[in-house]
């Protein structure tokens, strides 16, 4: 069959056409980075899918830091879940981060044989965590403008909340997300 981008891609075309389109080019206010953002975006996504790179990623660099198969799972959540909360402080992208690093949970499930819900899921609630530096977010960089506090209250507050949310997210895999059965033994399994 034909692919619903190629579908979407042609329509759109049709219709921007001059003299048949239903839409006149000049009227179409297109944000073009924003659309060639995601376009990346998507590319990057489909690209990471089609080689399984995140896989082939994951299992290189574990194994060369050493963690094997008996690696237990609240090593592999507590390390999953705070390398995506805090690589906010680096990256600013929250899609690109989502696009990189929910891959690579989902690798990492696969590889130990778990179910992949039960690292993406608590990975991508991560991914909203983006209020430390101005640079991180555009309501963050608008609050620093106002000139209320300084670039240290931003991080000093900003990193505790990420560390709340942090614990807060271990919480939840322990408690809500075992009721749900995203994790069925709980992140510890202490009961």
């Amino acid at each position: 069959g034909i692919s619903a981008t190629a579908v979407a891609f042609v329509g759109a075309i049709v219709a921007l056409l001059p003299k048949i389109g239903i839409i006149k080019w000049n009227d179409v206010d297109i944000p073009w980075h924003l659309l060639l953002f995601s376009a990346g975006a998507y590319t990057l996504g489909a690209g990471l899918d089609i080689t399984d790179l995140p896989s082939i990623s994951v299992n290189a660099f574990f194994d060369h830091i050493g963690i094997g198969e008996e690696t237990q799972f609240w090593k592999l959540y507590l390390l999953l879940t705070g390398v995506m909360i805090f690589s906010a402080l680096i990256f600013q992208s929250k899609t690109m981060r989502a696009m990189i690093f929910i891959p690579i949970a989902i690798g990492v499930a696969n590889r130990f044989g778990f179910d992949v819900v039960s690292l993406a899921l608590p990975v991508a609630f991560m991914t909203e965590h983006v209020y430390v530096l101005p640079f991180n977010s555009k309501p963050a960089a608008l609050l620093y403008e106002t000139g209320q506090y300084s670039l240290t209250d931003t991080f000093k507050f900003g990193f505790t909340m990420m560390v709340i949310a942090w614990l807060l997210n271990i919480f939840a895999g322990e408690t809500w997300f075992r009721f749900l059965g995203i994790t069925p033994e709980g992140v510890f399994g202490l009961f």
